[in-house]
């Protein structure tokens, strides 16, 4: 096995209290947890934020230009640039799946082509949400059946940006939306090893 990877484990847990759960996205908790082979030692708490995971869309045209959202997110108190995306609903659905639903709904818009690009854990230090990043090519105009934009979605703006302007906004960090800097910069540097092989 090489050492260059992540490597799954899970510690005992003592106990564990619901400190908020309802029937919302996410729920927080508190676990008391034991290192494995440290029985002299007293478990110790850690707080996770549970969270089903997430799909976001780098949907990019044939003139290389990227979908971009505005969204005012209320714990950041910014309005950013996004991509389409959205939470895995249901237990077990396919991320790929989530991906093709949220450019759908947010943008009315369907794709041709899929690429997944990459899938990464947002903040492990206490939560265990995964999000995967799918680039969409070959768009089309899709209808958003009986899904309405409501609550912050209700504000969204949409808006196309050259791809290579995107890059230099996130670089120059006037774009810092993380799940944004991920997609952009995977595909950017595919897009490199494509050029140079």
């Amino acid at each position: 096995m090489s050492l260059l990877r992540d490597v799954p484990e899970s510690w005992p847990v003592e106990d564990s209290n619901d400190l908020h759960r309802d029937d919302w996205v996410v729920a927080f908790r508190s676990d008391r947890i034991r290192r494995p082979g440290a029985e002299d030692e007293e478990p110790f708490r850690r707080l996770v934020l549970e969270h089903p995971g997430a799909a976001v869309v780098l949907a990019i045209d044939e003139d290389d230009r990227v979908l971009c959202l505005r969204q005012y997110r209320h714990p950041a108190q910014y309005r950013l640039v996004e991509l389409p995306a959205g939470v895995v609903d249901h237990p077990g659905e396919d991320p790929e799946q989530v991906a093709r639903r949220e450019l759908r709904e947010e943008a009315a818009l369907a794709a041709e082509r899929w690429t997944h690009l990459l899938s990464t854990l947002s903040s492990p230090g206490y939560s265990a949400e995964r999000i995967h990043y799918y680039l969409a090519e070959g768009l089309s105009p899709a209808d958003r059946g009986d899904f309405v934009l409501r609550h912050e979605e209700a504000d969204l703006e949409t808006f196309w940006v050259p791809f290579p302007e995107l890059v230099d906004a996130i670089l120059a960090g006037d774009v810092t939306d993380g799940p944004v800097v991920q997609a952009v910069l995977a595909c950017h540097v595919l897009r490199e090893r494509a050029r140079r092989a």
